[in-house]
């Protein structure tokens, strides 16, 4: 076995192109994986070549772009980067300690180096997507990146115009070897070469896979920095009740629970959530599973890509992305997809995000690209020394440094073990089938690393555990068919205007669980249905200011529920569809001066406490609890100190300013269940007001 890798390091030695090639080391797995093969370049995901092959093994290994987002037709930069391939010919594995003793030392001689947006101009950019982006309601989150950017020095001390490729090829071996051998709690940590560039790193997040049918995904959010050694405990505990980092993973578990309700039969299911530590950051992580039926290259493309590298609104962000980022991303927040066939001929997939990784091409050129999730909570300076602390580990594996991170310094307490307390394999997807993914207990899932199943200090395992007190239990617990039911909603055609949120592929799981059949259409395209045919009409969220006449979906929106009011058509709007409904009733919609995006609250709903996710910065306003209109009078559930609606019912329509589908709604299938039940009897009755 390690044959093999000596011959491919030889070859690098005495400059010979070794061919296409990875080195990986797979979710604290005991041995890196080797696979050798030869060039293919795709224009889509769904021509990635999948051709049958050994069974438990590599068939492909594909480098996907930031800009192949393209794919779902979102904004983008086009960087030209290209979707490259490895069709794998050899495959082979070798114990991790020998590949660290085997793999070169090299020391990487640059330039020096910086990023290519000075901290003080990133702090600015920072402040102005917070204040004009998610205060004016273009999403809930965002993430921004940045490049630390340096050139590899040829022998003998002069910058070269170009860098041998055995040049690059050492200097990422160099740097793979002593991320093996210093990172911890990577999902992979790896090098591959395509034969135009060296990508090389230790990246914590899976982005999505596919194994025995279950799809999983794995949204990890929110950092605590410990760059000189572990956080004490009460570092920890801190971290883990600082509101921002927990509304940061709340927002992002939302997010790519919008993903898995399209990928997944039933929608995902939570499990979680866990603490990830890293050499010099600590994460905290939730997983997510569910059954899926697509070819694994539809859902590749379908999860394109994770928000937390993008922010949501995916669609809003890819435009916010757009205008901050001019020249591109290149392969940053793309993804690695190993491609292949299980035992029985299934496919399997795993895909980590490509993110704490560095690009070396064969110029010399080395980027580090880094980026910052921003949330209504940050400050330009925490989000500076975050993208200096998620750049380290790389920096520090080529021998460069991005300059000084704040953060603890004191070390550990006994009990609080190195690991973080995330099941292994296979109870990760027991948790799943119990957590009512419709699986059969014990079957497999894939990619939770053994490494990552330590036991954690019992008041962290506590304050981990009550993150899921506030959430809802419908996406925590098992989901047993027809068991929320209600006999009035069974059968009944609900039509979902998707206003570009895909919220609604949530909301359509609810209105299932509740006996509906559900149709969904996006906004742009709701000229090839009858809305009128439907039972009940909702009108869906989506982002921007539905005051804002020159927004092609606000008029859509404004067409649609103008139509449902006038024809008497039960109707129900939801964030976005509950500010156009409001304001279609003479309801002034304002900016809030704090946006509520990613906020949990307990409101009184017309006499009943709920507690409701907001995912909003406009809302409608009323002085009073009860307004006549032209459509009847509307009663309103209002912040009595600022007039704020957050719900609205009148004779055939009801709105609601919360997100009743949002994993931050424990009360949103009552309240769900409750509004239909009442539009549907309302229809049944013409004479009731």
């Amino acid at each position: 076995m390690t044959d093999h890798l000596s011959s491919l390091l030889r070859a690098v030695h005495d400059g010979v192109d070794p061919g296409p090639f990875a080195l990986l080391r797979r979710d604290g797995a005991d041995v890196v994986e080797l696979l050798r093969g030869t060039p293919h370049r795709a224009d889509r995901l769904a021509d990635i070549p999948l051709p049958a092959g050994p069974a438990n093994q590599p068939a492909t290994l594909a480098v996907v772009p930031y800009r192949q987002i393209a794919e779902r037709g979102f904004a983008h930069v086009d960087d030209g980067l290209p979707l490259e391939c490895i069709r794998v010919s050899t495959y082979r594995q070798v114990p991790v300690a020998t590949a660290i003793r085997d793999l070169p030392g090299t020391p990487v001689t640059t330039d020096g180096g910086g990023f290519d947006i000075a901290d003080d101009e990133y702090a600015d950019l920072v402040a102005q997507v917070l204040r004009d982006e998610i205060g004016n309601g273009a999403g809930a989150n965002f993430v921004l990146h940045r490049t630390y950017r340096a050139r590899l020095v040829a022998p003998g001390g002069s910058a070269a115009d170009r860098v041998a490729r055995s040049a690059a090829l050492v200097a990422g071996l160099s740097a793979l070897r002593r991320l093996l051998r210093d990172e911890r709690g990577a999902y992979w940590t790896f090098l591959v070469y395509t034969g135009e560039r060296v990508l090389v790193g230790a990246t914590p997040e899976r982005h999505v896979s596919v194994s025995d049918g279950l799809a999983m995904m794995n949204p990890i959010s929110g950092t605590l920095r410990h760059p000189r050694g572990e956080p004490d405990l009460a570092t920890v505990l801190s971290f883990l009740d600082d509101p921002k980092e927990v509304e940061e993973l709340y927002m992002v578990l939302d997010e790519e629970l919008k993903m898995m309700a399209t990928v997944a039969e039933h929608g995902g299911q939570v499990i979680g959530p866990y603490l990830k530590r890293m050499s010099r950051l600590s994460h905290t992580e939730y997983l997510l599973a569910g059954r899926n039926c697509h070819d694994v290259r539809e859902v590749l493309r379908q999860t394109m890509f994770a928000p937390t590298v993008t922010g949501s609104p995916i669609e809003s962000a890819c435009r916010v992305i757009a205008r901050y980022s001019p020249g591109g991303r290149r392969y940053y927040a793309g993804v690695l997809a190993l491609l292949g066939h299980d035992s029985d001929g299934a496919q399997t997939l795993d895909a980590p995000i490509l993110i704490r990784a560095a690009e070396i091409d064969l110029t010399g050129e080395i980027r580090v690209p880094v980026g910052a999730t921003l949330v209504r909570h940050s400050t330009p300076s925490g989000e500076v020394a975050e993208t200096h602390a998620k750049a380290s580990a790389v920096l520090a594996s080529l021998g460069l440094a991005s300059g000084p991170v704040s953060g603890p310094t004191s070390g550990p307490v006994p009990g609080l073990t190195s690991g973080p307390a995330v099941p292994s394999d296979r109870s990760a997807a027991d948790g799943a089938a119990s957590c009512g993914t419709g699986l059969p207990a014990g079957t497999p899932g894939t990619g939770v690393a053994a490494a990552l199943a330590h036991p954690e200090h019992p008041a962290v395992v506590r304050a981990l555990g009550a993150r899921n007190d506030r959430l809802a239990r419908f996406w925590l617990e098992q989901r047993v068919p027809g068991a929320v039911a209600e006999s009035q909603l069974t059968g009944l055609d609900v039509l979902v205007v998707d206003a570009e949120d895909s919220f609604t592929g949530m909301l359509a799981h609810l209105l299932r669980a509740l006996g509906a059949a559900v149709r969904q259409v996006r906004w742009d395209q709701t000229a090839t249905v009858d809305p009128a045919t439907a039972d009940v009409l909702v009108a869906g969220p989506g982002p921007g200011d539905p005051t804002d006449p020159a927004q092609p979906r606000m008029a859509v929106l404004r067409r649609v529920v103008d139509a449902a009011l006038h024809r008497g058509q039960p109707l129900l709007g939801i964030c976005l569809g509950h500010q156009v409904l409001a304001d279609r009733l003479g309801l002034a919609v304002t900016r809030r001066p704090l946006p509520s995006q990613g906020l949990q609250r307990e409101i009184d709903f017309f006499g009943i406490p709920r507690r409701v996710g907001f995912y909003s910065s406009f809302t409608a306003r009323c002085d009073t609890a009860s307004l006549p209109t032209a459509y009847g009078q509307v009663r309103l559930c209002r912040d009595e100190t600022d007039g704020a609606v957050h719900a609205l019912v009148g004779p055939r329509f009801a709105g609601v300013q919360f997100h009743p589908e949002s994993v931050l709604s424990p009360d949103g299938l009552d309240v769900l269940r409750d509004l239909l039940v009442d539009l549907v009897a309302v229809n049944r009755r013409p004479d009731r007001v």
